[in-house]
């Protein structure tokens, strides 16, 4: 039995957003053969949800915010947050930078309030690289968060920190700007105890240390019983890094970034070509359980 992971954007879904016919067949085919097939993503469990929803695959093990909630048979297994210090810490640095930024908790994901007007004024200023709006995570990450399920404003770190029953998991931070990207980027990387890493060339995204792909894949594989050398890892991005390191096969895209190529055992074809179906045909057919798949 195998474990494959797999990210979600830029990854399982095409540049359009959605999930090939392709890819589908594979993961079920897979499952039909008795491996597991989790989602690992950056995104929040709520969005991670909604778009399986859509495909029949609602019921698929998930890993969201990075690894830091994971989820399997209807249950949490894991929930590893940000503490109040480390939160005020990086509240602060945001606030001092006015970036727009979201804040994913297990309440929802909350955007700061002048997430719009903040993005506006780096939009009007010139900086912003020109291959930036080219990228095919411009548009998600930079689109109106009003309106969208799941998500609520607010002003201060306070108000939701006085929620007892409310954790943070992880901060989203859109940084058009690349001066202040690295500006933002050192500032984090100097607080004690967290984790610090990118989805995209224009974001940053800070949990706590034990929050990432990596630690999610190993709950997953602990809670299935797989050893990690029976474990698949297939991504795109620098927030996949930690569960290349520690599956036992690790995939790119055929549209990372070269140095996420680097660090893989095999590269697959692109999102927009199925390349999540070839990859688990790849290993599939690597154990003996050879199925064609078309792009």
């Amino acid at each position: 039995m195998k474990l494959f992971a797999l990210d979600m954007d830029g990854t399982t879904l095409s540049s359009k957003n959605d999930i090939s016919p392709e890819n589908i067949e594979a993961i079920k085919h897979a499952q039909e053969h008795g491996h597991k097939v989790m989602i690992l993503s950056g995104r929040a469990p709520e969005s991670i949800k909604e778009v399986l929803k859509g495909y029949g695959l609602e019921n698929l093990p998930i890993g969201g915010s990075n690894g830091t909630a994971v989820f399997a048979d209807g249950k949490q297994l894991e929930l590893t947050s940000l503490s109040d210090e480390q939160n005020e810490i990086i509240y602060k640095e945001m606030e001092k930078e006015a970036v727009p930024f979201k804040v994913y908790t297990t309440k929802g994901v909350f955007v700061h309030n002048q997430w719009t007007s903040r993005l506006e004024k780096v939009l009007e200023s010139g900086v912003i690289p020109p291959d930036f709006y080219e990228d095919e995570n411009y548009e998600k990450m930079t689109k109106p968060p009003v309106g969208v399920e799941g998500t609520e404003f607010f002003s201060e770190l306070e108000s939701l920190l006085s929620d007892d029953e409310l954790s943070i998991q992880k901060f989203f931070i859109l940084v058009l700007d690349p001066a202040q990207k690295n500006r933002v980027l050192t500032a984090m990387k100097s607080i004690e105890g967290v984790y610090v890493t990118t989805s995209s060339p224009f974001n940053i995204e800070v949990m706590n240390i034990n929050g990432n792909k990596g630690n999610g894949l190993k709950v997953m594989a602990e809670y299935f019983n797989i050893p990690l050398e029976d474990t698949v890892a297939i991504g795109d991005q620098f927030n996949d890094i930690p569960m290349f390191k520690a599956a036992g096969f690790a995939v790119a895209m055929g549209n990372a970034q070269e140095e996420i190529k680097q660090l893989s055992d095999y590269v697959t074809l692109t999102n927009d070509q199925n390349g999540v179906a070839f990859a688990i045909d790849y290993v599939l057919n690597l154990a003996g359980e050879k199925k064609s798949v078309s792009s």
